[in-house]
Order: C-alpha cells, then sequence, then structure tokens
C-alpha cells in the first residue's frame, strides 16, 4: 500500500474535485484518527489501517453535491468509479466500503461491493466503520463543538470524553450511530463531556 505524501495529495485532489465539505471532513478526519489512537488497545489495528481510515474520513460526504439522501451510496460509487483513484484496488474496494457504512445500513454481505472483500478486510472494514460513524457524529451539527477527545475502555463499555461545547444533538447521534461500534468492540458505548474544556 502506498502511504506516500503524493498518494494522500491525490485523495485530497478527489475530494476538491467534488467539492467536498472541507472544514467538516477535516474535523471527522481528526475525530476519527484521535478514536483509532485513544482505542488501539481494543482495536489492534496497524498505520495501514489508520491511513484507510483518514482517506475514508476525507471522502466520506463527497456524495453530498449530488444530494443529501443517499450521499453515502453516491461516495462508494464515486470512490470505486473514479479514474484519478491513487492507490492499489484492493484499497479502493476497503476505502470506498468504510466510507460507504458511515451512515445508514450497517455492513452485509447483501451489499456486492462488501461480499468482494476478503473475510479480513471485511472485518477491517467493520472496524474502521464503526469509528467513522462516531468520528462523524460528534460533530454532526458542523460547528466543532468538540475540540479534542479521549477514550476509558472498561471491560463491559467504552467511555468517550469529548472536550468543547457540550451538545445534546452530538451525543445523541453518536450514541445512535455506535450501534456498529457496540457490535464489532462488544462493549456500550457512553458519551461524556469535559465541561472544564468548554470554551
Amino acid at each position: 500500500m502506498n502511504e506516500s505524501p503524493a498518494a494522500f495529495r491525490a485523495i485530497l485532489d478527489l475530494a476538491a474535485s467534488f467539492h467536498y465539505e472541507e472544514g467538516h471532513s477535516r474535523r471527522v478526519t481528526e475525530l476519527s484518527l484521535k478514536l483509532f489512537d485513544e482505542l488501539a488497545a481494543l482495536h489492534e489495528m496497524n498505520e495501514k489501517d489508520r491511513f484507510r481510515l483518514h482517506c475514508a474520513a476525507i471522502l466520506h460526504d463527497i456524495g453530498i453535491p449530488l444530494g443529501a439522501k443517499g450521499h453515502h451510496k453516491t461516495a462508494l460509487k464515486r470512490i470505486m468509479e473514479s479514474p484519478a483513484w491513487p492507490l492499489a484496488e484492493r484499497e479502493r474496494g476497503i476505502v470506498a466500503s468504510v466510507a460507504r457504512y458511515h451512515r445508514k445500513a450497517l455492513p452485509t454481505t447483501e451489499h456486492e461491493h462488501f461480499r468482494a472483500l476478503a473475510p479480513a478486510d471485511r472485518e477491517r472494514v467493520r472496524a474502521l466503520a464503526a469509528l467513522l460513524r462516531v468520528g462523524d457524529a460528534l460533530d454532526r451539527c458542523h460547528l466543532d463543538h468538540v475540540r479534542d477527545l479521549s477514550c476509558e475502555i472498561r471491560p463491559e463499555r467504552v467511555v468517550v470524553r469529548c472536550k468543547g461545547t457540550p451538545c445534546d444533538q452530538e451525543t445523541q447521534a453518536a450514541l445512535k450511530k455506535g450501534d456498529l461500534f457496540e457490535q464489532v468492540f462488544a462493549r456500550k458505548l457512553e458519551i461524556a463531556w469535559d465541561r472544564s474544556a468548554t470554551k
């Protein structure tokens, strides 16, 4: 897998070509990668997986310019069909699937693109999409309420402590979109706010 600066620059150029919302995508990327780092002991994924999540987070909303409804499916289609895709075909399938599952339906082999992946890559997609769904939910309002976060891993739950301006809408969104997270990591997801870190 090519994780060079040039490859990532090409991912950013691809996102820009689809007129993505740069601010929101950047914040979702930051939050998703922070979740990845904080939960390393739980998911045991590697730097290649982190790069895949980085790419998917940047690209997750590139379908919105064609309409918010079903934009996750449009993102999948755009990633799978783009002639400018800079990475190997296996990576295209993984990144496209993670981006597709950032909302709505959970991964299932009833979906052709997911079924086409190797079993190990399906599990990889499930774990990365679980993190992206929560990261996206924590910027639901697109107002940068969550400036930073930390995670506490407990035997039966994971507590995500958000630093910033408490927002009930984002808390509820994260809990709702945490369905895949709870399946993958076999722990209940909790969202807490560090009120001492408010603006």
